[in-house]
């Protein structure tokens, strides 16, 4: 005798199985198409930059309704239908009330900026819900901060004027964590004020391109790069000492980059590439978790219950989900240990593909290319190299995130900005793109008062 209850729930579970498959495709396809515009956008008039940030818009939330459809389907909880209804509430009011505060601001940043959240949101409501909550009220409260931060940058006169001012707080804030800061995996990455558990370098990275751009753009004779070159390098010790290893890396090629850029001369880019390689191997000699984690880079199989678990996990991850991904629900994403932080994009390309995944890379660089095209348009030399070396800063960090996860490099343990989960990414980030925005503001007064 059929047992109906039993039938029909196998019913709904095939039905729910060819809905989530047919959703993958067209999320890709959605993806593939914001990600083209992501770069057409570079191509085109002002007219048509703003009609390509229109289906952006459009593109971005048809793929966040059709996601957060498979996610309702499959926990059956109201609370979700709920929290999707929050977001897409947030990215409206963030795109249109960013606007009205600063029309002339690059929509390309303010859409992919959202786009990039839109993929953390919907990973993390189906990694772990109370973390997506918790990322999302984080960045709400962080976009509503970062609105202030165009209009500071934009019309404060005296920034080039607190070099040592960013220097010293950064170096503080630094050593505050070497000194007293909790352990993670190894290193001491953050400091407990009550509940709260902050990431300082986060937000020193910020500080100290400032710090360098302000003296850089003084003078580049050598007395004076001696002295920068050391502040700078009292930095990266400090992280190396704290086994912050992963942003200790960030901060040398900032400086490094930034220094090529103001001088020009890429004696000093060999020196300091020379120099980074020596560290690199000393670092290995000195630190245990430095070893273990280049061993597991070597030859993750020949250990992979221990030191080799995380990274082979992560491929295998990559691997099942191949082009097009399994679907949401249909992969085993939490196998992977802390995989809403350093290896969410494994669980990006196990569910929504490999190509999906590859879309988000993309849409990283097009961020890159806006900050480098900022750059390139600023004539004051000091907002140059602040330009170029939080461009910097965000492209190293995306490429040894990913790096990390795809076994082209050791994994350094930094986390995908505004993808992976971590309040102190989310917020230093949304300060990141605010002061890339104010100096967008004054690129454009620029282009108004030259006309």
């Amino acid at each position: 005798m059929i047992n109906l209850s039993e039938f029909n729930q196998n019913m709904i579970q095939n039905i729910l199985h060819v809905y989530v498959s047919w959703t993958r495709y067209l999320l890709f396809f959605i993806m593939a198409f914001y990600t083209y515009l992501n770069f057409r956008y570079f191509s085109v008039d002002e007219p048509g930059k703003k009609k390509i940030c229109g289906r952006q818009i459009r593109l971005m939330l048809l793929l966040h309704l059709l996601a957060y459809s498979v996610l309702c389907l499959n926990t059956l909880d109201p609370a979700v239908a709920a929290f999707y209804g929050l977001q897409a509430a947030f990215f409206l009011c963030f795109i249109y009330v960013y606007r009205a505060f600063y029309p002339q601001a690059s929509r390309l940043l303010v859409n992919n900026m959202c786009m990039l959240l839109c993929i953390s949101f919907i990973m993390l409501a189906r990694l772990n819900y109370e973390r997506a909550v918790r990322q999302f009220i984080i960045a709400a409260v962080s976009a509503a901060f970062s609105f202030i931060v165009p209009a500071i940058i934009d019309r404060a006169r005296f920034l080039r004027r607190l070099a040592w001012l960013y220097g010293s707080l950064g170096l503080l804030l630094l050593g505050a964590v070497c000194a007293a800061g909790s352990r993670s995996f190894g290193a001491q990455l953050s400091l407990d004020v009550g509940s709260f558990s902050v990431q300082p370098s986060e937000f020193v990275k910020i500080l100290y391109v400032f710090f360098i751009a302000a003296m850089l753009s003084r003078s580049t004779e050598f007395k004076h790069l001696v002295l920068t070159s050391a502040a700078a390098a009292l930095h990266v010790l400090i992280l190396v000492l704290s086994k912050d290893l992963g942003s200790a890396l960030i901060f040398f090629l900032a400086y490094l980059f930034m220094l090529y850029a103001a001088s020009s001369d890429l004696r000093w880019l060999g020196a300091g590439l020379l120099s980074g390689g020596l560290a690199a191997a000393a670092a290995y000699r000195l630190f245990s978790h430095v070893q273990n984690r280049v061993l597991a880079w070597r030859d993750p199989w020949s250990d992979i219950d221990n030191r080799g678990y995380q990274i082979t996990q992560s491929l295998f991850a990559i691997g099942t989900g191949s082009w097009f991904g399994l679907g949401l629900y249909e992969g085993m994403p939490w196998k992977i240990p802390v995989v809403e932080k350093d290896f969410i994009f494994a669980a990006i390309s196990e569910e929504m593909g490999a190509l999906f995944a590859l879309c988000v890379l993309l849409i990283c660089l097009g961020c890159f290319l806006q900050f480098v095209l900022i750059a390139g348009q600023i004539k004051d030399l000091f907002y140059k190299l602040i330009a170029f070396g939080l461009g910097t800063v965000y492209i190293v960090q995306v490429f040894l995130t990913v790096g990390g996860v795809i076994k082209f490099i050791p994994s350094t343990g930094v986390t995908l900005p505004f993808v992976s989960y971590g309040g102190s990414s989310v917020l230093s980030t949304f300060i990141l793109f605010g002061v890339i925005q104010g100096l967008y503001l004054k690129t454009r007064e620029t282009a108004g008062e030259t006309e």
